[in-house]
């Protein structure tokens, strides 16, 4: 009964990861017919590879960003958790944007970052806060902020709900104990609002890290990694190196390098909270 998904399973992840491996010990061009094994060429040419440290320091820039939108997500919460009046509804539209497809959400605020005829340029015209149409997409000091902007947007739904759910799971005699020795609003929030949801906190943490290091839809639909390599990142890299320029076996390296930094990251992250739940 488990063989249709363990074959496909086996055949598109199993023997992708292996052949992306042994392929990252290989000259891999797709139009060349001679494809020698190099050794740890690949991986050494990584070292070396300025695209790839630029491409590093943009991902990075990206995920330094993961603050702002836990922060935002856990506003929404917070708001969300009251009882006001269509709580539901609004939930609901603050959902949307995250089971809007990637691509489509793309597309709609590159409209939107328009240096022509973007919504945005019209409104700050017409309210006067810009003389001129601004190139958001197209300047090289505004561009990853504007992809910033439109990934929190696309994310905040997400981290709302998991936060909702974190709580909903805090009892309310806590609140009610707190409330009797005169404790206020604040005090409340720091004192066991923020504790009791940092197992949720570092759930997102971990999700937000990986998916940002991941990121590439948005940039592919929206800027195309310029201006000027401004918003390349990793994976965006990879994809040129594979598919743009047929150089399998330096793209699989890259790859793995990615996946290294990824477990780092991860393992960091993780041996740092269980030395918190130690202490």
């Amino acid at each position: 009964m488990l063989s249709p998904g363990f074959i496909l399973f086996t055949l598109f992840v199993l023997f992708a990861i292996g052949f992306s491996f042994w392929l990252s010990f290989h000259k891999w061009n797709i139009l060349e017919p001679a494809k020698p094994y190099v050794g740890l060429a690949n991986y050494k040419q990584a070292v070396h590879d300025p695209d790839l440290g630029k491409a590093i320091i943009n991902t990075l820039f990206f995920t330094s960003t993961i603050p702002i939108g836990l922060a935002v997500g856990l506003f929404l919460a917070l708001l969300l958790n009251q009882q006001i009046r269509a709580r539901g509804f609004f939930r609901t539209m603050f959902y949307i944007p995250v089971i809007t497809p990637l691509v489509v959400a793309a597309i709609i605020w590159k409209w939107v970052y328009g240096g022509d005829y973007g919504l945005l340029n019209y409104y700050l015209l017409k309210a006067h806060l810009i003389q001129n149409p601004v190139l958001w997409l197209s300047n090289y000091n505004i561009a990853m902020w504007a992809v910033i902007v439109m990934s929190i947007w696309k994310g905040a739904g997400f981290t709302m709900v998991v936060y909702l759910a974190g709580l909903q799971a805090i009892p309310n005699e806590y609140y009610e104990a707190a409330e009797v020795d005169g404790a206020s609003a604040w005090q409340k929030l720091r004192r066991i609002t923020f504790p009791l949801l940092a197992p949720t906190t570092f759930f997102l943490v971990i999700i937000s890290v990986i998916a940002s290091f991941q990121v590439f839809t948005q940039i592919y639909i929206m800027t195309q990694g310029g201006p000027a390599g401004r918003t390349t990142t990793i994976v965006y890299l990879i994809y040129n190196t594979a598919f743009k320029f047929f150089q399998m076996g330096y793209a699989s390296a890259l790859a793995y390098v990615l996946f290294g930094m990824v477990f780092i990251f991860t393992f960091l992250q993780m041996r740092y909270y269980t030395q918190r739940i130690q202490y």
